[in-house]
């Protein structure tokens, strides 16, 4: 009668073990579950809280100075309560086209190198060289770009030196990190099987690589531009030490100019009223921007899906 007893027990406990465990799993299942819900609703909380601050504050703003005033308008002169900010959004789109010019090709050649044609132990070095970069504070960007890139431009052309040239040159330098880390794996990830049958149909290394693997890999790199495109016109420290902070209508790459980001640092500390307001809708056209390079990277995405 015992060892029968015995023998029921022992016969139903694993089942119970087996019962527990899964109890145990989806008690965790569900814990990750309301902590990712948690952290997703803190991000859209924190970018509605974000936009209801701009728009609450910028939009009187823009009301009392005019759109077409706000938006159009040549001369920034706070004392004289004039507020146009047409030079600084000139001044953020041409050092911001300036830096992907020279930071684009060069960091999705960079990409291509260490995804395709590099060895093992050069991709790890480069990889810890990308990576630094990534880390180096935007002040020591613009430190390096006082120090050695003004100079620099001021030997060549016989100018100041401060100029939207200097600021696309230290930005482009910026984005690289950000291109290189997010194009490499992107191209790692496209089918092996696709470059070998570009070598079966008679291409060489170099046309498989550049006419089917980067092609392939088409949207990750353009991700990699797009958010390159935000941090380079979202930047300020770094281009206020380079760009000569100049609030006039942008006349030539060697001239100084000052960017929307630029103007919001320098003037913030010290701004009241209805400088304060102009500053802060200057943040909200910035705003805009970005929402709508993120629109526009959206509907590329989509096309290239159909």
């Amino acid at each position: 009668m015992n060892k029968q007893r015995y023998s029921s027990t022992y016969a139903i406990s694993p089942k119970k073990r087996m019962v527990k465990r899964m109890n145990i799993k989806n008690f965790k299942d569900n814990c990750a579950k309301i902590v990712f819900i948690l952290a997703a609703c803190i991000s859209i909380l924190a970018v509605a809280l974000i936009c209801i601050f701009l728009l609450a504050n910028g939009i009187p703003g823009i009301a009392k100075i005019g759109v077409f005033k706000f938006l159009t308008g040549k001369v920034w002169k706070p004392g004289n309560s004039i507020y146009g900010i047409l030079p600084m959004i000139l001044g953020s789109i041409y050092v911001t086209a300036g830096a992907l010019i020279i930071g684009v090709p060069t960091g999705i050649a960079t990409a291509v190198f260490m995804s395709r044609f590099a060895s093992k132990r050069t991709v790890k070095i480069m990889s810890q060289a990308v990576s630094l970069l990534a880390g180096i504070p935007s002040v020591v960007y613009g430190f390096f770009g006082l120090v050695v890139v003004v100079p620099l431009v001021r030997d060549l052309f016989g100018v100041s030196g401060t100029s939207m040239l200097a600021a696309s040159i230290v930005l482009g330098i910026m984005i690289l990190p950000t291109i290189i880390s997010i194009s490499e794996p992107a191209l790692d990830a496209v089918p092996n099987a696709y470059y070998e049958g570009a070598l079966a149909l008679g291409a060489t290394h170099e046309r498989a690589v550049f006419r089917v693997i980067l092609p392939a890999a088409k949207s990750g790199v353009t991700a990699s531009v797009v958010l390159g495109v935000g941090r380079a016109i979202g930047e300020a420290m770094a281009v206020m030490m380079v760009a000569g902070n100049q609030p006039r209508m942008p006349k030539g790459i060697l001239e100084g100019v000052r960017t929307l980001t630029s103007n919001i640092v320098m003037e913030m500390g010290y701004a009241t009223d209805l400088h304060r307001e102009a500053l802060i809708a200057t943040a909200v056209v910035l705003f805009v921007f970005i929402l709508i390079i993120n629109i526009l990277f959206s509907v590329l995405k989509r096309r290239a899906k159909l």
